[in-house]
């Protein structure tokens, strides 16, 4: 076992083509700019930067269901492999709801500052998964219909805490990557809808993670779930989950598109839908 585990060691270096971390191990940009999979984070950082370098993510993502739309924007950048900053923008349009209920506004939206820590370990060459400490704060900029269905306050500060291990051939002879995750929120929809509420006005412990297979190191598939706090009265809030595939041609470019799960959003239930996601890395 331990001979087939340095072969693909040895395999998935010499396809990486470029110098640095491999392939695909950079990850792409979650909903709220840190690096990672789409709707949860992962240990690595932004960009394929080693130790003394540099790197750098921007990013655009679209989620489109039935009757929402999740607009994303941002740029994360890393250095020493160490430290992380991100930035993303986020702009949700309300749709058939601001129309149903003739809403005030027909789209919500924030901005996400955050900041991401390696503590220890590495992803594939240390005993230890690659773990790391996050901070998000968040500003919600179109508080007045938040206000109205409960929200407490419009920006809030929130931590995560994820590790991350790539497990060489885990997976009938593909590369496993295997992440998990606690996120300490009280953020109704990721802070679009405010923070807090009428029924539950304190950060929760809440679980999340992320299984991908790589088949080679240009393609992978995997599974995200996050769960999510229920603080509103007027509508429940539900956990996420999606089925992605990853697309890495190079260490310039990644390409993720998904199958999103998301249940009820604002009273409005069954909203599955695609999600399409494009990074470049420098």
């Amino acid at each position: 076992m331990r001979m087939l585990s340095l072969l693909g060691l040895g395999l998935f270096s010499c396809l990486s083509l470029a110098d640095g971390r491999l392939l695909a191990t950079g990850g792409a940009s979650s909903l709220e700019g840190a690096a990672g999979g789409g709707i949860t984070p992962w240990a690595v950082l932004s960009g394929y930067g080693e130790r003394g370098e540099w790197g750098a993510d921007v990013f655009a993502t679209r989620v489109e269901t039935g009757d929402y739309r999740l607009d994303v924007a941002g740029v994360a950048a890393s250095f020493d492999n160490r430290i992380e900053l991100s930035y993303a923008r986020q702009r949700f349009d309300l749709g058939n709801l601001a129309r149903n209920l003739n809403l005030p506004e027909n789209s919500l939206s924030q901005d996400i500052f955050g900041l991401k820590l390696r503590l220890f370990g590495d992803l594939i060459y240390d005993r230890l998964p690659q773990v790391s400490l996050g901070l998000q704060h968040k500003r919600q900029r179109d508080f007045l219909i938040p206000s109205l269905v409960g929200a407490q306050r419009r920006k809030d500060t929130e931590g995560y805490l994820s590790a991350s291990r790539l497990i060489l051939g885990g997976a009938f002879g593909y590369n496993l990557l295997l992440n998990g995750g606690l996120r300490y929120s009280r953020a109704n929809e990721l802070g679009l809808l405010g923070f807090g509420g009428d029924r539950r006005d304190r950060h929760s412990v809440l679980k999340e993670g992320s299984i991908a297979v790589l088949f080679n190191p240009h393609w992978a598939l995997g599974v995200e779930y996050r769960e999510k706090p229920d603080n509103l009265s007027f509508a429940g809030e539900s956990d996420w989950a999606d089925l992605f595939v990853g697309y890495f041609p190079n260490k310039h470019l990644a390409v993720v598109l998904a199958y999103a799960r998301l249940g009820e959003i604002a009273s409005l239930e069954n909203q599955d839908g695609v999600y399409l996601s494009i990074q470049g890395s420098f």
